[in-house]
């Protein structure tokens, strides 16, 4: 288990930091940018947590967990024990299936809004999308493990499904209306 003692060591204060495996970047360096938007999307996670039921917030705090442990995979440079793995993709698999079982098929784009957990859980997926982007990119440079980029694609999905859940099963759903189509 982790100890901290001491939440400031001053090591960073000339723009770098050290990854776990003690190696030393520039803090805009695209593996930081990354954990950094992964624990933006944890922290909107914690912010979405006491507005839905005690059964969401159990799989939100699971969720919270599962991204600590990718932003872990992601501090230490392929090749050490990866902690996400294909099982946390199924988990999310089976999770989007059973809150999508209860929708209704969409014949629109849905905005963002709805109950106001819904539009939060619409900030916590765009976030989730970014530190998707983000892997994406530090993949071009360096290996990253497939799951955890499976994982956070899956994650959206999810979010968004769950967007729908908190909107009264979809039926308080912000439909997109085309231009064309709106009136003044």
């Amino acid at each position: 288990m982790v100890q901290i003692t001491r939440v400031y060591t001053r090591s960073g204060d000339k723009g770098k930091a050290s990854l776990g495996d003690g190696t030393r970047r520039k803090k805009s360096d695209i593996r930081f940018e990354t954990i950094g938007t992964i624990d933006e999307a944890n922290s909107y996670c914690g912010l979405i947590v006491p507005e839905v039921s005690p059964k969401l917030q159990k799989l939100i705090k699971h969720i919270q967990n599962d991204l600590f442990d990718l932003g872990a995979d992601l501090a230490v440079p392929q090749g050490e024990a990866l902690r996400i793995s294909a099982d946390h993709v199924e988990f999310l698999e089976n999770q989007i299936d059973a809150f999508n079982e209860f929708l209704k098929p969409l014949d629109s784009f849905v905005l963002p809004g709805g109950t106001r957990a819904s539009a939060l859980m619409h900030v916590a997926r765009t976030i989730v999308r970014r530190a998707e982007r983000c892997m994406v990119l530090l993949n071009e440079y360096e290996l990253v493990n497939s799951n955890a980029m499976k994982y956070m694609n899956r994650l959206s999905d999810l979010l968004f499904v769950l967007c729908r859940h908190l909107n009264d099963d979809g039926k308080s759903d912000v439909l997109w209306i085309p231009g064309g189509k709106r009136k003044s």
